[in-house]
Order: structure tokens, then C-alpha cells, then sequence
């Protein structure tokens, strides 16, 4: 009789054992690259097994088949024998040691020596436990070229010692890239993402790990609401609030009240509290005409301030903050504010939709129109060019005036585009 598939619960459950059992075998000295092999088989065997006869100490078990495959790998690569197997029997862990893991385990996926995308992939891998297949459909890229990302990123840190304190910023931008990438595939990326920082803030009480997290609770609750039932764009002016998850908008403001409460006069908020705090500002909002602009402003000019040069260094952040300039002080103060970064972001789509934003928000609806088209022109998602389009041409109709905030500019995460800008 074939074996029963394992049901999706299962798999769910075995893919959380992956960092833990992971980080014990790569912990004991073994090679990051030969760990990730061994447990892979592991887990395959698992699937074969379990459904007949389901261990009662499931991660011992995986730890001691993946030690076994280790074993033979060995013996077959040396021709050295007379190694005794050992059975690796791990404690079952609490919450802490649990972070311990995961967080171990970023680190030695973010490894400096990576590019960032190897780095968003590892991760993927060996700490959220998904398998070539599907990271590569996440990322809409052949499996085959996912695999060779994949191994050339373990090849990169083979012989790297693993043991050594690593930066935490680093894994953080790792994981805010893996949310950025949104939706899509058999996995969602952004649910991924919140579950990994979900872990990490178990294992760090770095404030801007709970600030990470709760930026994605805050701009995952609106999700819903972003696309009309033809899969047309829907800018935050015009969203059916009522569609918000609120129990996610609810924790997204306890985790950021959190990671607030640390502040003191030399520990200032850091990037990512200050995007979830702007974020907090929109959710809070019970109509667009009741988004409290002003105090937005402020958390903008606290986001700037963190770099030295913004317009070179983050010019996104300027860029977003233009909007609020001209909500809270006029149009025409907001494009100035946009002007100043003509030279670094003028080439680009976004750049121009937030000008006919402006130009609309000033009732300029000629200027509003070009804009809108220019930025349509230079767009290369599909959809953001569609909605850039109908934005152009609405402005060239006589009728409604409402402004369209261009998708969640303004709200300073990585909502539905990344890289500080949501979408247009």
C-alpha cells in the first residue's frame, strides 16, 4: 500500500524544525553546506515515514538521520571507518532557545560575503525551511537558477567560521527585502517574512526587530483592500477601510508601543519604529481625510535626519516625506521638496507620479495629467503602469478630484513594492 501523503499541518510543523536542527549540526562543527544536504534528506525521509509511523520526539529524530547521512557522506568522501553512530538526541527547546536558533541561523545567512539576493534566498532555505521549488516561484525565476543562487551562496560561506557575533541591521534588511517581495507563488513572501521576524524578536530585545515586525503587521493589515475585484490597484485614499484586518493593525501598534517604550535621549527611534509609527498614523485613520499629516511630517523629518546626506542616502524617504510637506504646508512646498531630487530619482516612475500627485493635490490637473503619463511611460510593472494611466486619464476628464495618495506613498514601509516606496 502506498504511503499516505503527510497532511499540510505536518509539513507546516516539520518546516519549523528546520533552523532548530540546523543550527545543532552546524553548531557542532559541521560544514554549513553538508549540514543543509543532510537534513534535506532528512526531511524528504520524514515525508516518507512519518505518516506510518510518526516519531515521538520529531526533531531527535531528524537531527539523528540527517547525523547519520553526515556519517556515510563521510566515510564515503575519506574511506575512514570504525565511526561509531551516535543518535543526537536535543532537549526539547523553550521559546528562547528556540529565537536562539533562528537568529543564529540569519546570521550565518546573511553572511557579508553574499549579495543580497544569495542572502534572501539562504534564508528562505535554511531558516524558513521552503525548498528550491518554491522559492523559485516566489521569485518567478527557473528552478534550475535558483539552485545554482542557492549553492553558490553555500560554496560562499563553506569553511567561514559560523560562531561569530553578526549584525543584526544586516538581518533585518534581509528580512524587510523578503517582505518586499510581496505575493506571489505557492508561497507568500510576506507572510514569511513576518513569521521569521516573529522568531527574531524572540531571540533579540533589539527594539528596531520589534519595530521590523510591526511595520509588517501595519502594512500586511491593508492587503485586502488593495486591489478592486478586477485586480486594479487601489490607492489608501480610496480603500475600503472596512477591509483592514484590525486584530493584525491591533498587535502591529503593541509591538511598536513595545519597541517605543525603549527610547531614551541617546537611544532614539531607528528606521524601521519610525516607518511602523507613520504606518500606525495611516491605519488609525478612520477616512483619508482624517490622516493626521502633521504629525507623519514629524516621524519624516526623524527619518531624514537619521543619515547624513537623505537626498543621496535616502532619497525614497525625501521623496515620500514631499507628500506630507504638502499636505501639512501646500502643494507648492511639496514640489519643491520633490524638485531637490530631480538629479538622483528623476529617471524614475516614482518621481513623476509623486509630482502629479502634488500638481493634483494643487489642483493642477493639466500638469497633474503629464505627470501621471510620464510616469505611466516609464513604469515597468504592468499593473502600477495600468493605474497610472487611468490616473492620467481621469485628470484629462472633468469630474472627481479626489487625490490619489500614489498606492501607500507616504507610509514609509516596504508595502507593496519595497525599498521605501510602496508601488508607484
Amino acid at each position: 500500500m502506498p504511503d499516505q501523503p503527510m497532511h499540510p499541518r505536518d509539513e507546516d510543523a516539520l518546516r519549523g524544525l528546520v533552523p532548530r536542527v540546523l543550527t545543532s549540526l552546524v553548531r557542532r562543527g559541521e560544514d554549513f553546506d553538508a549540514a543543509e544536504d543532510a537534513l534535506q534528506e532528512a526531511l524528504l525521509e520524514a515525508l516518507r515515514v512519518w505518516p506510518r509511523q510518526p516519531p515521538r520526539d520529531p526533531r531527535a529524530w531528524l537531527t539523528t538521520v540527517a547525523t547519520r547521512r553526515l556519517i556515510d557522506a563521510r566515510r564515503g568522501e575519506t574511506a575512514r571507518h570504525g565511526r561509531e553512530e551516535t543518535a543526537y538526541v536535543q532537549p526539547r527547546p523553550d521559546a528562547t532557545e528556540e529565537g536562539d536558533d533562528t537568529l543564529f541561523l540569519l546570521f550565518c545567512c546573511c553572511h557579508p560575503d553574499l549579495a543580497p539576493a544569495s542572502q534572501v534566498a539562504l534564508t528562505l532555505r535554511a531558516v524558513g525551511g521552503l525548498t528550491t521549488r518554491e522559492i523559485a516561484d516566489a521569485f518567478y525565476v527557473p528552478e534550475a537558477t535558483m539552485a545554482q543562487r542557492i549553492s553558490r551562496a553555500k560554496r560562499t560561506v563553506r569553511g567561514r567560521r559560523l560562531d561569530r557575533p553578526g549584525d543584526l541591521a544586516v538581518v533585518l534588511r534581509v528580512l524587510y527585502l523578503v517582505y518586499a517581495a510581496g505575493h506571489g507563488g505557492r508561497v507568500d513572501l510576506a507572510v514569511e517574512a513576518i513569521r521569521l521576524a516573529r522568531q527574531l524578536t524572540l531571540a533579540t530585545p533589539e527594539p528596531e526587530a520589534r519595530g521590523l515586525l510591526a511595520l509588517m503587521l501595519l502594512n500586511h493589515a491593508r492587503l485586502p483592500a488593495r486591489l478592486d475585484a478586477g485586480g486594479r490597484i487601489v490607492t489608501l485614499d480610496r480603500q475600503d477601510r472596512g477591509r483592514w484586518d484590525t486584530r493584525e493593525i491591533a498587535e502591529g501598534v503593541r509591538v511598536l508601543q513595545s519597541a517605543l517604550a525603549q527610547q531614551t535621549d541617546t537611544r532614539r527611534p531607528g528606521r524601521y519604529q519610525i516607518e511602523a509609527a507613520i504606518a500606525a498614523l495611516h491605519d488609525d485613520a478612520t477616512s483619508a481625510a482624517e490622516t493626521d499629516w502633521p504629525q507623519i511630517l514629524d516621524w519624516y523629518d526623524d527619518l531624514v535626519a537619521l543619515t547624513g546626506d537623505p537626498v543621496r542616502q535616502d532619497p525614497t524617504a525625501v521623496l515620500a516625506r514631499a507628500v506630507a510637506v504638502g499636505h501639512v504646508l501646500g502643494a507648492a512646498a511639496g514640489l519643491r521638496e520633490a524638485d531637490r531630487l530631480r538629479e538622483v530619482l528623476g529617471e524614475r516612475h516614482r518621481w513623476y507620479a509623486v509630482r502629479a500627485y502634488l500638481h493634483e493635490l494643487g489642483d493642477d490637473r493639466p500638469a497633474a495629467a503629464n505627470a501621471y503619463a510620464e510616469a505611466a511611460r516609464r513604469a515597468t510593472n504592468v499593473a502600477e503602469r495600468d493605474h497610472l494611466i487611468r490616473e492620467a486619464s481621469r485628470m484629462r476628464n472633468v469630474g472627481n478630484r479626489g487625490g490619489a495618495i500614489p498606492s501607500q506613498i507616504g507610509n514609509g514601509g516596504p508595502v507593496d513594492g519595497g525599498g521605501g516606496l510602496p508601488t508607484l
